[in-house]
Protein backbone atom coordinates (compact mmCIF):
# COMPACT_ATOMS: atom_id res chain seq x y z
CA UNK A 1 0.00 0.00 0.00
CA UNK A 2 1.30 3.70 -0.05
CA UNK A 3 3.77 4.56 2.34
CA UNK A 4 3.58 8.32 2.41
CA UNK A 5 0.75 10.41 0.98
CA UNK A 6 0.57 14.38 1.10
CA UNK A 7 -3.18 16.11 0.93
CA UNK A 8 -2.92 19.72 -0.87
CA UNK A 9 -6.20 21.44 0.59
CA UNK A 10 -6.28 24.95 2.36
CA UNK A 11 -9.76 23.94 3.61
CA UNK A 12 -8.34 23.07 7.25
CA UNK A 13 -11.71 21.00 8.01
CA UNK A 14 -11.70 19.13 4.97
CA UNK A 15 -7.90 18.47 5.20
CA UNK A 16 -8.46 17.29 8.98
CA UNK A 17 -10.99 14.91 7.41
CA UNK A 18 -9.56 13.43 4.92
CA UNK A 19 -6.63 12.93 6.77
CA UNK A 20 -7.97 11.52 9.62
CA UNK A 21 -9.72 9.28 6.93
CA UNK A 22 -6.68 7.80 5.80
CA UNK A 23 -4.85 7.89 9.01
CA UNK A 24 -7.99 5.28 10.21
CA UNK A 25 -7.64 3.35 6.84
CA UNK A 26 -4.01 2.96 5.77
CA UNK A 27 -1.22 2.67 7.54
CA UNK A 28 1.01 5.36 5.65
CA UNK A 29 2.93 8.64 6.57
CA UNK A 30 0.34 11.40 6.12
CA UNK A 31 0.92 15.07 6.01
CA UNK A 32 -0.46 18.22 4.39
CA UNK A 33 0.02 21.49 2.68
CA UNK A 34 -2.36 24.31 2.12
CA UNK A 35 -0.27 25.82 -0.57
CA UNK A 36 0.83 24.42 -4.11
CA UNK A 37 4.33 25.99 -3.90
CA UNK A 38 4.95 24.88 -0.05
CA UNK A 39 3.74 21.17 -1.24
CA UNK A 40 5.87 21.12 -3.94
CA UNK A 41 9.03 21.95 -2.13
CA UNK A 42 7.99 19.08 0.33
CA UNK A 43 7.71 16.25 -2.40
CA UNK A 44 11.18 17.47 -3.79
CA UNK A 45 12.26 17.41 -0.09
CA UNK A 46 11.43 14.43 0.36
CA UNK A 47 12.39 12.88 -2.86
CA UNK A 48 15.93 14.42 -2.37
CA UNK A 49 16.33 12.71 1.23
CA UNK A 50 15.66 9.05 -0.34
CA UNK A 51 11.80 9.34 1.02
CA UNK A 52 9.52 10.26 -1.33
CA UNK A 53 5.98 10.88 -1.72
CA UNK A 54 3.99 8.39 -3.48
CA UNK A 55 0.83 9.76 -3.20
CA UNK A 56 -1.06 12.90 -3.39
CA UNK A 57 -4.67 13.72 -3.05
CA UNK A 58 -5.15 17.44 -4.08
CA UNK A 59 -7.90 19.98 -4.69
CA UNK A 60 -7.78 22.01 -7.50
CA UNK A 61 -9.00 25.85 -6.76
CA UNK A 62 -7.46 27.49 -3.56
CA UNK A 63 -8.90 30.71 -2.09
CA UNK A 64 -6.22 33.72 -3.29
CA UNK A 65 -3.56 34.56 -0.10
CA UNK A 66 -1.70 37.34 0.92
CA UNK A 67 1.61 35.22 0.00
CA UNK A 68 3.40 35.18 -3.50
CA UNK A 69 2.92 31.88 -5.25
CA UNK A 70 3.83 30.47 -8.63
CA UNK A 71 1.84 27.72 -8.40
CA UNK A 72 -1.76 28.33 -8.01
CA UNK A 73 -4.09 25.93 -9.14
CA UNK A 74 -3.85 22.07 -8.58
CA UNK A 75 -3.75 21.52 -12.14
CA UNK A 76 -0.02 23.24 -12.22
CA UNK A 77 0.50 21.39 -9.40
CA UNK A 78 -0.29 18.01 -11.25
CA UNK A 79 2.00 18.96 -14.45
CA UNK A 80 4.88 20.15 -12.12
CA UNK A 81 4.79 16.63 -10.62
CA UNK A 82 4.19 14.39 -13.00
CA UNK A 83 7.07 16.65 -15.11
CA UNK A 84 9.58 16.19 -11.81
CA UNK A 85 8.24 12.69 -10.23
CA UNK A 86 5.89 10.65 -12.46
CA UNK A 87 6.27 7.61 -10.34
CA UNK A 88 3.64 9.67 -7.63
CA UNK A 89 0.33 8.70 -8.06
CA UNK A 90 -2.32 11.82 -8.19
CA UNK A 91 -5.82 11.64 -6.97
CA UNK A 92 -7.40 15.23 -7.85
CA UNK A 93 -9.94 16.20 -4.95
CA UNK A 94 -12.41 18.67 -6.24
CA UNK A 95 -16.35 20.03 -6.10
CA UNK A 96 -15.66 20.83 -10.03
CA UNK A 97 -16.88 18.52 -11.88
CA UNK A 98 -16.86 19.72 -15.32
CA UNK A 99 -16.97 17.17 -17.80
CA UNK A 100 -14.20 18.88 -20.06
CA UNK A 101 -12.31 19.90 -17.07
CA UNK A 102 -12.03 16.16 -15.31
CA UNK A 103 -11.32 14.73 -19.31
CA UNK A 104 -8.26 17.15 -18.94
CA UNK A 105 -7.01 16.43 -16.01
CA UNK A 106 -6.91 12.62 -17.37
CA UNK A 107 -5.56 13.39 -20.57
CA UNK A 108 -3.37 16.58 -20.73
CA UNK A 109 -2.11 16.12 -16.93
CA UNK A 110 -2.08 12.25 -16.51
CA UNK A 111 -3.88 12.20 -13.03
CA UNK A 112 -4.77 8.75 -12.15
CA UNK A 113 -8.00 9.57 -10.08
CA UNK A 114 -10.36 11.61 -9.66
CA UNK A 115 -13.00 12.13 -6.78
CA UNK A 116 -15.91 14.54 -6.55
CA UNK A 117 -16.02 16.08 -3.27
CA UNK A 118 -19.91 15.71 -2.21
CA UNK A 119 -22.24 13.33 0.11
CA UNK A 120 -20.19 9.84 -0.74
CA UNK A 121 -16.67 11.34 -2.00
CA UNK A 122 -14.90 9.73 1.53
CA UNK A 123 -16.08 6.69 1.10
CA UNK A 124 -15.14 7.33 -2.66
CA UNK A 125 -11.57 8.46 -1.45
CA UNK A 126 -10.69 5.13 0.13
CA UNK A 127 -12.52 3.62 -3.19
CA UNK A 128 -10.16 5.09 -5.32
CA UNK A 129 -6.89 4.99 -3.02
CA UNK A 130 -7.06 1.18 -2.83
CA UNK A 131 -8.35 0.40 -6.48
CA UNK A 132 -5.08 2.70 -8.10
CA UNK A 133 -2.61 0.92 -5.57
CA UNK A 134 -4.62 -2.52 -6.14
CA UNK A 135 -5.52 -2.43 -10.25
CA UNK A 136 -2.70 0.19 -11.22
CA UNK A 137 -6.13 1.79 -13.16
CA UNK A 138 -7.61 5.28 -13.50
CA UNK A 139 -10.58 5.94 -11.11
CA UNK A 140 -13.12 8.23 -11.31
CA UNK A 141 -16.01 8.98 -9.18
CA UNK A 142 -18.64 6.56 -10.46
CA UNK A 143 -21.54 9.24 -11.58
CA UNK A 144 -18.70 10.35 -14.02
CA UNK A 145 -17.66 7.54 -15.37
CA UNK A 146 -19.03 8.69 -18.69
CA UNK A 147 -16.95 10.98 -19.36
CA UNK A 148 -13.93 8.72 -19.78
CA UNK A 149 -16.48 6.41 -21.66
CA UNK A 150 -18.66 8.31 -23.43
CA UNK A 151 -17.20 11.68 -24.24
CA UNK A 152 -16.49 11.35 -27.91
CA UNK A 153 -16.56 14.70 -28.97
CA UNK A 154 -13.75 15.99 -29.56
CA UNK A 155 -12.86 19.15 -28.91
CA UNK A 156 -9.71 22.03 -27.86
CA UNK A 157 -9.71 24.80 -25.55
CA UNK A 158 -10.15 27.27 -28.88
CA UNK A 159 -13.79 25.16 -29.47
CA UNK A 160 -14.34 26.37 -25.45
CA UNK A 161 -13.19 30.26 -26.26
CA UNK A 162 -15.66 29.75 -29.35
CA UNK A 163 -18.24 28.63 -27.16
CA UNK A 164 -17.69 30.79 -24.61
CA UNK A 165 -17.62 34.38 -26.73
CA UNK A 166 -21.29 32.91 -28.66
CA UNK A 167 -22.48 32.84 -24.86
CA UNK A 168 -21.53 36.23 -24.24
CA UNK A 169 -23.50 37.53 -27.86
CA UNK A 170 -20.02 37.84 -29.89
CA UNK A 171 -20.71 37.98 -33.58
CA UNK A 172 -18.54 35.85 -35.50
CA UNK A 173 -16.40 39.01 -37.00
CA UNK A 174 -15.89 39.99 -33.07
CA UNK A 175 -14.80 36.23 -32.55
CA UNK A 176 -12.88 36.45 -35.15
CA UNK A 177 -11.04 39.70 -34.07
CA UNK A 178 -10.47 38.52 -30.47
CA UNK A 179 -8.51 35.29 -31.91
CA UNK A 180 -6.59 37.01 -34.31
CA UNK A 181 -5.57 39.61 -31.13
CA UNK A 182 -4.56 36.25 -29.28
CA UNK A 183 -2.48 34.89 -32.57
CA UNK A 184 -4.96 32.22 -32.87
CA UNK A 185 -4.23 30.34 -36.31
CA UNK A 186 -7.98 29.92 -37.08
CA UNK A 187 -8.80 33.39 -36.55
CA UNK A 188 -10.48 34.22 -39.97
CA UNK A 189 -14.33 34.43 -40.51
CA UNK A 190 -14.39 31.37 -42.31
CA UNK A 191 -12.49 29.43 -40.06
CA UNK A 192 -14.49 30.71 -37.45
CA UNK A 193 -17.37 29.32 -39.45
CA UNK A 194 -16.02 25.97 -40.06
CA UNK A 195 -15.51 25.24 -36.39
CA UNK A 196 -18.93 26.93 -35.77
CA UNK A 197 -20.54 24.10 -37.83
CA UNK A 198 -18.32 21.14 -36.54
CA UNK A 199 -19.17 22.15 -32.88
CA UNK A 200 -23.26 22.04 -34.44
CA UNK A 201 -22.75 18.93 -36.05
CA UNK A 202 -20.96 17.43 -33.00
CA UNK A 203 -23.41 17.77 -30.84
CA UNK A 204 -26.43 17.31 -33.08
CA UNK A 205 -27.18 21.07 -32.24
CA UNK A 206 -29.99 22.63 -34.66
CA UNK A 207 -28.53 26.09 -34.15
CA UNK A 208 -25.87 28.22 -32.44
CA UNK A 209 -28.70 28.90 -29.62
CA UNK A 210 -29.14 25.04 -29.05
CA UNK A 211 -25.58 24.39 -29.51
CA UNK A 212 -25.24 26.87 -26.31
CA UNK A 213 -27.84 25.47 -24.14
CA UNK A 214 -26.25 21.48 -24.64
CA UNK A 215 -22.49 23.16 -23.87
CA UNK A 216 -23.53 24.88 -20.78
CA UNK A 217 -25.69 21.52 -19.74
CA UNK A 218 -22.81 19.49 -20.21
CA UNK A 219 -20.57 21.55 -17.99
CA UNK A 220 -18.42 22.67 -20.80
CA UNK A 221 -18.94 26.65 -19.88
Amino acid sequence: MFSKILIVEDIDSISLGVTTLLHANFNASIHSSKYCDEALLKLKKAYNENDPFDLVVTDLSFQDSNRETKISTGEDLIYQIKKEQPFIRVIAYSVDDKPFRIKSLFDTYRVDGFVAKGRESVTELIEAVNHIYNTGEKYISPHLTYILKDFSHRIDEDDIELLVCLSKGMTQAEISDTFRNQLKKTSSTSSIEKRLNKLKMNFKAHNTIHLISIAKDMGLI
